[in-house]
């Protein structure tokens, strides 16, 4: 298991009582699971790989998920709280020096969540929380962006638009995915696209 995976499955409250809390262990030993087969490139792991990879049986899977959608939506929502710690204030006093903290997280965030983007977006049209995950983090990425951007620029709609566009995931996505730019020359790329829209 990756420790990715792992510190993304170990988020949830520690149970009060020995039998609830190795409940929760077996639980998020399961989420860890399937984050580390996804992340290794598993579009769509079985519940026998998930249950394989973490020492349980499948019963035990399926005692914790009603079904598969629900161990996916159950990721969804680890993941989409990355996006939360990407909220911190910024150190900067300006609005530039605040985008481009803004431009520095987002691209972490976007460069470690890859590998569960492809996963997440095969599975989001049949998965109602999958969905609603990627909705609540697109609207919370562009309520920061409108935060960050001064009135002129947030004012012009195509503008915002264009910004909402290229500092999104999907974008990050195809530049290092589709055409296969290594990080530093994605986001170089990225830079010189901000920067017309920023002038």
């Amino acid at each position: 298991m990756t420790a990715s995976a792992a510190a993304l499955a170990g988020e949830s409250q520690p149970a009060p009582d020995g039998r609830r809390r190795r409940s929760q262990q077996s639980r998020d030993r399961i989420i860890a699971a399937m984050l580390a087969l996804v992340e290794e490139g598993a579009i769509t792991p079985s519940a026998e790989d998930v249950a394989a990879r973490a020492g349980v049986g499948l019963r035990s899977v399926f005692r914790h998920f009603n079904d598969m959608e629900s161990l996916y939506g159950e990721m969804a929502v680890r993941l989409a709280g990355l996006y939360e710690h990407g909220l911190a204030p910024f150190a900067s006093s300006d609005w530039r020096g605040r985008m481009a903290e803004m431009t520095d997280r987002r691209v972490g965030i976007f460069e470690r969540l890859l590998p569960f983007k492809r996963a997440a977006d095969a599975h989001r049209h049949e998965s109602a929380t999958i969905a609603a995950q990627h909705d609540a983090v697109l609207a919370l990425l562009r309520t920061r962006l409108l935060a960050v951007l001064p009135a002129e620029i947030a004012g012009d709609a195509p503008r915002v638009e264009a910004l909402d566009m290229l500092l999104s995931a999907d974008s990050w996505a195809r530049l290092r995915l589709q055409q296969r730019l290594d990080p530093a020359a994605a986001r170089a790329v990225l830079d010189r696209l901000l920067a017309p829209l920023l002038a």
